[in-house]
């Protein structure tokens, strides 16, 4: 919850009046329970989004997630009503398995480090190409999964996808 790339996709949600829930997830910093390998994890997306939806009633949610928590939130994002967009930070696709994301036809971004070791550009390259409905993927240059001093350009492609979709 308090890594740069969760904080960095907070701010650029925040900056265009889009209301922001970052959680860890069980196990994770001061939360209770223990980690689950995905499936318990589920839940607490799921958790926070029923929270926003009490809270911002009527609002369309997207959901934003940064490397496990993106593979999370977008198995539950996809097959979640509530939920308009999806935004990906520092997709996994080396060892994880994004093949659900081929019967999602929402809108999603992909943020991507041209240098990410836990998701090779080439890889996530294959995988957008064989998603349906829109989507997008911008790599940043010289960026690791981390996005160690290219945060402002993570912020460029979250806010100006955003803004192309009638946000702010």
């Amino acid at each position: 919850m308090h890594n740069k790339v969760v904080y960095q996709a907070a701010k650029s949600l925040d900056s265009l009046g889009i209301p922001v829930l970052r959680f860890n997830f069980r196990g994770a910093g001061m939360s209770e329970g223990v980690h689950d390998r995905g499936g318990g994890e589920q839940h607490d997306v799921r958790a926070a989004l029923d929270f926003l939806d009490v809270e911002f009633a009527g609002t369309p949610l997207l959901v934003v997630g940064f490397s496990f928590g993106c593979w999370v939130g977008s198995r539950v994002g996809c097959s979640d009503h509530r939920v308009r967009e999806l935004i990906c930070l520092g997709t996994p696709v080396n060892n994880t398995d994004f093949s659900f994301l081929g019967s999602c036809a929402k809108p999603k971004l992909f943020v991507q480090g041209a240098n990410d070791e836990h998701g090779q550009v080439a890889k996530l390259e294959s995988l957008v190409a064989r998603l349906p409905g829109e989507k997008s993927l911008v790599v940043v240059a010289q960026a690791d999964h981390f996005f160690a001093g290219k945060l402002h350009p993570l912020d460029a492609a979250i806010t100006g996808w955003l803004i192309s979709r009638g946000y702010g």
